[in-house]
């Protein structure tokens, strides 16, 4: 199972850990949703989610100090704390009393605190656990940003998929990961995809080797990551295989439970595909924004033959 050292959430996050003895590095978070211990501290723990980082604004904070003796609080930290949550996290620099220092040691909670208000920290902290502990696969072909579409460029190996990346690069646009992309599963909407950290940057092409895409064309041919808009599979071209050429039926590809646009491209010689792809990813732009070329063509067809006849033709 996935899983997120704290040491990392604290770094991205900015977040100073007080309790010294205990080391963050050993800590690993696997839920990504957060939980502010309002209910608990009135001593309510039934559907406690223990596994999530625990945050405290400025609503618990005067609960705490207002409205306890300190019997109750150390009452109240002893009953949060041996509930074995990874860590707790005060904002708006709110500082730990000892009491509370003392039983988080105990019981082996780091103590977090930092200046930003709950409400960023509840933020950046939802959004990285979820991008990092989100579903993930590896797939063999190439991820290029296209007039700001993520096109995924699949094919078997050999038939030219890297070249095609290159060519897209010295036209403008972005190299995402070439021959791995590993993608994560961000929402039921969206795919993001990213390089390995081994191959970042790099392209391999036959007959030359490893080419760094960063160093030879600079940092504005390169992304780190992309949202998978599409797919478009190569496949040799050969007078038996159909391939669509109206547009008018929908092919989808299903990726982590994902259904992505996927265009069907014959391959052969003398056909420049990195222009095809160009266009592709435009044309999906102008049917994301309401327009089918192909509709229209259906349309006009109709109006000028009627529609049995033009169910013939088209």
């Amino acid at each position: 199972m996935n899983g997120v050292r704290l040491s990392t959430l604290m770094e991205k996050i900015g977040l100073k850990n007080i309790t010294k003895s205990i080391d963050p590095h050993e800590i690993i978070i696997r839920v990504s949703d957060i939980n502010r211990p309002a209910l608990q501290l009135t001593g309510y723990y039934d559907h406690f989610e223990n596994k999530r980082v625990q945050i405290i604004g400025n609503v618990e904070q005067t609960y705490l100090h207002n409205k306890m003796t300190h019997e109750q609080r150390v009452e109240c930290y002893e009953a949060l704390f041996s509930k074995q949550i990874p860590c707790l996290v005060l904002c708006r620099g709110y500082l730990p009393t000892k009491t509370m220092a003392d039983i988080a040691e105990k019981y082996g909670v780091p103590l977090l605190i930092t200046q930003k208000s709950t409400a960023e920290v509840t933020a950046s902290v939802v959004r990285f656990l979820s991008y990092h502990l989100a579903p993930s696969i590896c797939i063999h072909g190439v991820l290029v940003d296209v007039y700001g579409e993520g096109v995924l460029i699949k094919g078997e190996s050999g038939i030219g998929k890297s070249e095609i990346a290159l060519e897209l690069i010295k036209r403008g646009h972005r190299l995402v990961s070439d021959d791995v992309v590993e993608i994560k599963k961000i929402s039921q909407d969206e795919l993001v995809g990213t390089a390995p950290e081994i191959t970042k940057y790099l392209i391999e092409l036959r007959g030359i080797g490893i080419m760094d895409a960063k160093a030879l064309f600079g940092i504005g041919s390169v992304k780190d990551t992309q949202s998978i808009d599409m797919v478009i599979s190569l496949e040799k071209w050969t007078k038996d295989t159909h391939f669509d050429r109206m547009g008018t039926h929908e092919s989808y590809e299903t990726i982590l439970g994902n259904q992505l646009p996927l265009y069907k491209i014959p391959v052969s010689p003398g056909r420049n595909v990195a222009i095809i792809i160009e266009s592709a990813a435009m044309n999906h732009r102008q049917k994301m924004m309401g327009y089918n070329a192909a509709e229209e063509l259906y349309k006009r067809v109709v109006n000028r033959m009627g529609h049995e006849e033009a169910e013939e033709i088209i």
